[in-house]
């Protein structure tokens, strides 16, 4: 069994995820976090009243949220350290009008979020969370709303049915074998009613007060350990809601910190960060320049302390798998369990140069955590991270790195227990590191 620290750390990992089904839900769960360690929640409608060494969060949109401490030093000596990651996974999310019939069953449509695997939602435990609006007199709330019990199903067909399965791969049509089964129905029940019931019954409000959802297909069956040694993990999500927890509790046990510490938490990265609350919107500029401006840093002097900040944008890496050894770049193979890899891609797929690359490996040195390099195969696309985007949005040296991750995009993907330790060390590092030293 790995070491008890570090086994209590992975499991309030498994614990985080397992609360936060959808990405409103992480945030929740983010806020109730920062709450206890006394962060103050700022409005962005609001005027910023900042004081020293102050902890503060914002949430823009219900599923983004940027968290910062303020430094001992002024902005302009110790710049900014952010570590960035994001909060949505790919998946499946549910159409305005899911619910149809199909002769005696009631099935619910949905849409591809991202870019999952699809054949890992069949057969499994299926439920609903994330927001609904409702009407409430002359105003509108949402609420968080989570279904815990099993309540849709992705089934397989037999193979009986689909006698090549094994030999061509398992295939969901997405426009007419994706949608889930619900229930049974009788002759005379209405599919739309029989729905907004569900969502009554479980908000506590009446249907004609429903006004819209977000609502995200997850997984109920909860995160594990596994392996001899109890050495891995298992659950949905780990890309990215690892990464988040691990900058959030890095965040959360820094104490007095030289330089302005940042954790950003960005939604929609799955599916290109351009919204108003991704990555690419305004969010992280806004944030940061009115930090600047709430205390005393004028115009200049917000640019002057860009140009001495430093991002670690953290997201997944992709674990060497010994049964598909020709998908992976032969001298690149990184090991689950041998510490955080940095993402390397000469066409700036992931933000990483020599130079951030260096300081981030003496961060590691400093931590006395190791470290690996990942480069993906040449000839395959490669993808990307919120790193390229934030650092050209805010001209920040930015290094791309993460854990290590088999099955990415899986509804149930895994990892080392050792690696999420490692990360968290060196973030808490970063944070911690004296004005002047590397970064």
């Amino acid at each position: 069994m790995v070491a008890s620290e570090i086994a209590r750390h992975a499991q309030d990992l498994l614990d985080f995820i397992d609360a936060s089904p959808s990405p409103w839900h992480a945030v929740a769960a983010m806020e109730q976090r920062l709450h206890e360690k006394g962060f103050t929640r700022l409005e962005e409608s609001e005027t910023w009243d900042l004081r020293a060494e102050g902890r503060y969060y914002v949430i823009r949109g219900g599923s983004s949220l940027i968290a910062f401490i303020l430094g001992s030093k002024p902005l302009t000596e110790g710049g900014f350290r952010i570590v960035g990651a994001h909060t949505d996974s790919p998946g499946l999310r549910l159409k305005p009008q899911p619910a149809h019939r199909t002769e005696t069953m009631m099935r619910l449509a949905v849409e591809v979020y991202g870019g999952p695997i699809l054949a890992t939602f069949s057969d499994r435990d299926l439920s609903l969370a994330g927001r609904i609006y409702v009407r409430n007199d002359s105003s509108l709330n949402s609420f968080l709303i989570r279904f815990e019990q099993p309540l849709l199903r992705l089934a397989n067909l037999a193979i009986h049915m689909n006698r090549s399965v094994n030999e061509d791969g398992l295939k969901f049509n997405k426009q007419n074998e994706l949608p889930l089964l619900l229930c049974g129905l009788c002759d005379n029940e209405s599919v739309e009613q029989k729905f907004l019931d569900l969502l009554t019954e479980k908000a506590k409000c009446n249907a004609n007060d429903i006004l819209s959802w977000d609502l995200n297909v997850y997984d109920t069956q909860k995160g594990s350990f596994w392996g001899p040694e109890l050495e891995f993990i298992a659950d949905s999500q780990l890309d990215n809601l690892s990464s988040c927890y691990a900058g959030l509790v890095a965040l959360l046990e820094t104490e007095a910190p030289e330089s302005t510490c940042v954790g950003a938490f960005f939604d929609h990265e799955e599916i290109g960060s351009e919204s108003n609350r991704g990555a690419m919107g305004s969010f992280i500029s806004d944030v940061l320049e009115r930090l600047a401006y709430a205390t005393d840093a004028n115009a200049p002097g917000y640019k002057q302390a860009l140009s001495c900040s430093f991002m670690i944008s953290a997201d997944a890496a992709h674990a060497y798998h010994p049964n598909f050894p020709n998908a992976y770049e032969p001298l690149h193979r990184i090991a689950v369990n041998r510490g955080p890899a940095i993402k390397i891609n000469a066409n700036q797929r992931y933000a990483t140069d020599s130079m951030t690359e260096a300081k981030f490996i003496e961060l590691c040195r400093q931590a006395d955590v190791p470290y690996q390099k990942y480069s993906h195969r040449s000839d395959l696309a490669c993808g990307s991270t919120i790193g390229p985007m934030t650092a050209a949005r805010l001209g920040i040296p930015t290094v791309d790195v993460g854990c290590p991750l088999w099955a990415m995009h899986s509804i149930r993907e895994s990892a080392g227990v050792l690696d999420q330790a490692h990360l968290l060390k060196v973030l808490k590092t970063f944070f911690a590191v004296p004005v002047g030293q590397i970064i």
